[in-house]
């Protein structure tokens, strides 16, 4: 019991006693309470005390003779520790807590809580200090003697536990005192308190977490700064010679484990005032010292060299034992690098030796791998302030000397390094990640919260990887392997697709390579898959045009890079090559819709694309059609974007090159196979006399009749009405053909039709475009897709017209020109006979007066022999018209009706190309331009009536092994002279200026 004091100390406590004491006992009196106090007996009666008589003879001794305080506060401990059994023990057997043992006892507890309050409030230099040990001490006992019990598991909240034990009258009696202690010392011996927390905390942890968080909510401030100081001196005292890597909790530096979890139960509602506390903590110990001011404290860690020294190390550690401790400053710490600051840290672990500082260097850089959150903005310090000065760095400063860069340099390249052991061994040894059993592991895999934070970065990270600048993208391009290992598949996938679609050069493209080289050791099935997600991204409509587009490029360059395997490169790029050409053509129409794109530099990128990859080897012929039908509309617009680049005086570079790629998709798509050959072609001539497209051939609108249509300022209405002509002419009278016989020359009443001029606005840009046209037309019919035409003996002959295509494009070309003709109809009726098709005659020329492409179209078919003979009904229908024309004609020259000119002679060479005509008749063409209309018609006239004679019919054509091609012979079609007569004549009478042509036409 004996107690030392100082005077000063023995003589308040008196002063304070004397202002307590209800009644001052006697000598005797208190004689007799140390005894009964002693020996638990009463000193008058002899019996004895029961538990509550015991300690209100405490009491008293406590307030009458404070020497007696330590053996008092002894005693207490087991009073408080009874009616804390009682309480628990009532809660237990689910009874009421203030009945029982507990209520004898709860009055005993105020008094002594009134009792420790007045002296603490009195004289708190006397008191604070011993009851505040005591309290704590005894809480932490407390917590961990009963934390088995059945109403307070250690599994419970620390919420639940808090409202437990607040609810008991001795441990709030105690909290009470503590928090009266702590609040009379903070003024001038802080330390002391938060020490004896400490040791407590470090002692009963975690049972004893209730008690750290209830104090540090009620004061936070003072709890936080005073936690780290203590911490500090503690860890520069024992631990700062042994920091590495984390250590646990009570393992060679006694107080951090405590410090750590204070700071943790304080975080979840005073996290902005640790994050304050801890950036002040690390800019402290990089400003010089100063001499201590005369009011600032003696205890105050900023005054030792020694702890500032230990201070960022001290703080490396505590953010390793705490995660959350370190997420919280990293985001703010990477803002306040700035280049003085880190001169001033490196300034500062200079001095440090060189063991130490590989510590703090690998604490550093396991620090950032467990990162959970800021790692992006971590990753771009570093990266910005180890990029060597010389670069254009993308970073707001760039590294301020050399030996600042050269330490990020090393922290980078280490972290990577660590990154590389964790990923590759997370799953002890398991494989990682092929597509095929990428979830079927049934171990799981430890998670890496640098990387995981990192996975939605994953663009921002290509992006920067892409410029390419020295060093800077080799890390970059290492952490997207490793981070695409570590996400699997679906990480792997999105990575690769990000650089596909970000590349803009060869050498940015090739960073794709090298990433699918890295991942295909580890990964199987990696670029279909990237191509299905490339194909996800079109259809949800992720990707801006431009990155459509690029992605399209890149992905056409990559199949084109299997022309350099072909040259014998190397490896990796052509077996990429390879797979990506094998996955976009079973892609192919996802692809083709992007040939209509809205963008023509999307649409190009996709005719690029599709152009040059391979083909499936099977595929649904709804996709086919769908296929080929956009990629014949996109040969339109093709067409139509190259007039206007060239009518507005820009290269037609692009667009050249664009119709280039739609014409080799073309013909590639009619070689595949003979359903999309029929479709194209069909597409093809229909698209080329369709009203949208007719004026890229020269071609111009027509009415029903076949005329042209006028716009309505050259034709106004002239307000004929059908039903009052009709009302005029009555019911009887008999219109040969229909009622259109009345206005197919002009409108009765009102005269002849005014013939509309031919409109060409661009000659050259015409021819242009049917010559493309027939370049794309002949290619589709020199393919082998039909009946498998043979190549010919000569490789530099063009490959032969393949009949059956030709047919198909006779075929077209008769529906569209004439639809009511029958396809039966191939024989000739006698000339007398065409009076009864007179309109159907008219409606053919003006097509053809209409649509110069008609004419080359014929020639193409007419080279297919013998697809020409199903174009009879035209044909007949074309050389009637002219017969009419020529008859009714009265010009001097033939040279005076320039278009039905030209038009014979084409008919004829046409109907001679395709063998409808022996060769004596097929050259009188070459006479029509020195002959007047009746001349022309007499010969004319000699065509029709072979033909009618010798009917154009595909039985009469023999196929040619020789030639590869299908050929007549007329001398079966009897003696051709009595069809040569007319002609004769007609050279005899103009001998002097057909003298030349003579041995044209002999038999």
């Amino acid at each position: 019991m004996s107690v030392v004091f100082d005077g000063s100390s023995l003589k308040a406590m008196q002063s304070s006693h004397s202002h307590t004491a209800p009644t001052a006992l006697s000598a005797q009196e208190l004689s007799q309470e140390i005894k009964s106090f002693i020996s638990g007996v009463d000193a008058v009666q002899g019996r004895k005390l029961s538990v509550r008589e015991h300690a209100r003879c405490a009491v008293r001794l406590l307030r009458s003779v404070p020497a007696c305080r330590g053996a008092v506060l002894e005693h207490l401990r087991g009073v408080y520790d009874e009616h804390v059994s009682a309480f628990l023990h009532n809660l237990e057997m689910e009874g009421n807590a203030s009945s029982g043992a507990t209520s004898n006892l709860e009055d005993i507890i105020q008094e002594v809580h009134g009792v420790l309050s007045e002296f603490i409030r009195l004289n708190p230099r006397a008191w604070a200090p011993l009851v505040s040990t005591w309290a704590v001490d005894l809480l932490g006992q407390l917590s961990s003697k009963h934390a088995g019990r059945r109403v307070a598991p250690h599994s419970s909240s620390l919420n639940e536990l808090l409202q437990l034990w607040m609810s008991c009258a001795a441990t709030r009696s105690l909290m009470e005192a503590y928090s009266q202690c702590l609040a009379a010392m903070l003024a001038w011996c802080p330390d002391a308190c938060v020490d004896a927390l400490l040791d407590t905390s470090v002692k009963h942890s975690p049972h004893f977490d209730w008690v750290v968080a209830h104090i540090g909510s009620a004061f936070p401030g003072t709890i936080i700064s005073r936690v780290l100081a203590c911490g500090l001196k503690d860890f520069c005292s024992h631990g700062a010679k042994d920091q590495g890597p984390p250590v646990e909790k009570g393992s060679r530096v006694p107080k951090i484990g405590s410090v750590v979890g204070i700071l943790g139960h304080l975080a979840a509602h005073h996290s902005d005032s640790i994050r304050k506390e801890l950036l002040r903590m690390f800019q402290e110990s990089l400003t010089p010292s100063t001499p201590l001011s005369p009011a600032s404290s003696s205890t105050s860690w900023e005054a030792s060299p020694q702890l500032r020294r230990a201070a960022v190390p001290f703080l490396l550690q505590l953010a390793a034992m705490s995660p959350n401790l370190f997420g919280a400053v990293s985001s703010e710490l990477v803002e306040l690098l700035r280049p003085p600051v880190l001169l001033q840290l490196q300034s500062l672990l200079q001095g440090l030796p060189r063991e130490e500082l590989d510590n703090m260097l690998g604490l550093a850089v396991h620090l950032v791998s467990q990162s959970p959150t800021g790692g992006a903005r971590v990753l771009r310090f570093l990266a910005d302030t180890a990029t060597p000065a010389s670069v254009i760095i993308s970073g707001p400063t760039p590294s301020p000397n050399e030996g600042v860069r050269e330490g990020c340099d090393r922290l980078l390249q280490m972290l990577l390094l660590h990154l590389h052991k964790l990923v590759f061994n997370r799953s002890d040894g398991a494989e990682v990640g092929p597509f095929s059993s990428a979830s079927s592991s049934s171990q799981p895999q430890r998670v890496i919260p640098f990387l995981e934070e990192l996975r939605s970065h994953v663009g921002q990270l290509c992006a920067e990887t892409l410029r390419l600048e020295r060093k800077r993208h080799l890390w970059l391009h290492q952490l997207l392997c490793l981070l695409s290992v570590y996400g699997g598949p679906s990480l792997a996938t999105e990575t690769l697709c990000q650089l596909l679609t970000q590349a803009r050069n060869p050498e940015e493209l090739a960073l794709a390579w090298q990433l699918h080289t890295t991942l295909s050791s580890c990964m199987a099935g990696l670029v279909p898959a990237a191509a299905a997600h490339c194909v996800a991204q079109i259809h949800t409509h992720t990707l801006a045009p431009r990155q459509l587009r690029q992605l399209l490029l890149n992905l056409a360059a990559a199949i084109q890079s299997q022309d350099e395997e072909r040259r014998g490169a190397a490896g990796a790029q052509s077996s990429m090559a390879v797979q990506i050409g094998s996955a976009v053509s079973g892609h192919l129409h996802d692809f083709g819709p992007l040939l209509l794109h809205g963008d023509p530099a999307v649409s190009h990128a996709a005719a690029r694309l599709l152009s040059c990859s391979p083909l499936p080897r099977t595929s649904s012929p709804a996709h086919l059609l769908l296929l080929s039908r956009a990629a014949v509309s996109h040969f339109f617009l093709a067409l139509q974007r190259r007039g206007e680049a060239r009518r507005a005086g820009r290269a037609a570079g692009q667009t050249g090159e664009a119709v280039s790629c739609s014409v080799l998709l073309l013909s590639r798509l009619a070689a595949y196979a003979p359903l999309t050959l029929k479709a194209i072609l069909q597409q093809l001539v229909e698209g080329a006399l369709h009203k949208g497209n007719a004026h890229l051939f020269g071609g111009q609108i027509a009415d029903m009749s076949g005329a042209p249509v006028t716009s309505p300022a050259v034709s106004p209405d002239l307000g004929a009405s059908l039903l009052d002509i009709n009302c005029r002419f009555g019911t009887t009278v008999n219109f040969s053909g229909s009622v259109w016989s009345v206005f197919h020359a002009g409108v009765i009443g009102k005269g002849l039709k005014a013939r509309a001029a031919p409109n060409l606005p661009d000659p050259p840009g015409v021819i242009q475009n049917i010559q493309t046209l027939l370049a794309v037309i002949v290619q589709c019919c020199s393919s082998s897709s039909l009946n498998g035409s043979q190549s010919p003996a000569d490789p530099d002959e063009p490959l032969p017209i393949n009949p059956e295509a030709a047919k198909v494009v006779a075929v077209t070309l008769v529906e569209n020109v004439c639809p009511d003709v029958a396809n039966g109809e191939l024989s000739w009726p006698p000339e007398e006979h065409a009076r009864t098709t007179v309109e159907r005659d008219i409606h053919i020329r003006r097509c053809f007066e209409a649509h110069p492409v008609l004419f080359p179209l014929l020639q193409v078919v007419a080279a297919g022999r013998p697809a020409l003979c199903y174009c009879s009904a035209v044909l007949r229908g074309l050389l009637a018209t002219l017969l009419s024309h020529w008859e009714g004609s009265r010009e001097a020259s033939s040279t005076d009706s320039p278009w039905h000119l030209q038009a014979s002679s084409l008919l004829v060479s046409c109907m001679g190309e395709g063998q409808l005509l022996p060769p004596v008749l097929a050259n009188v063409h070459e006479a029509f331009a020195h002959l007047t209309p009746f001349e022309v018609r007499l010969l004319l006239l000699a065509v029709w009536e072979y033909v009618r004679g010798n009917g154009p019919l595909p039985q009469k054509f023999v196929f040619s092994s020789d030639k590869g091609v299908f050929c007549r012979d007329f001398s079966r079609d009897g003696d051709v002279s009595r069809y040569v007569a007319p002609i004769h004549s007609v050279l005899h009478k103009n001998i002097d200026r057909l003298g030349h042509l003579c041995w044209r036409f002999q038999l």
